[in-house]
């Protein structure tokens, strides 16, 4: 046999080979020219969210927020009972 290639004895691909890449944490996305600053999600999600003087949301870096696996159920309240349907969670199944 010539070139790089040695096949192996059954010709399937260990399990090791096969896994998934660990997916980053899911993250939430608030629309901003939906939000009416009512803060609902600020009090859901104390941990992620804080609040300006006006009632808007703070992310910590003014981007979407990374949402550990802990609080994912609390972020799909935030986003269900966002009033102007203004959350929402990305890379959740």
């Amino acid at each position: 046999m010539t070139g790089g290639f040695r096949p192996t004895g059954s010709g399937s691909v260990r399990a090791q080979d096969r896994r998934q890449p660990a997916a980053p944490d899911p993250s939430l996305h608030i629309d901003w020219t939906l939000c009416d600053g009512r803060g609902l999600c600020t009090e859901l999600l104390p941990e992620l969210l804080s609040r300006d003087e006006w009632g808007y949301p703070l992310s910590p870096d003014g981007s979407d927020v990374r949402v550990p696996p802990s609080l994912v159920p609390a972020a799909r309240d935030a986003v269900a009972l966002c009033p102007r349907a203004a959350l929402r969670l990305r890379g959740v199944a």
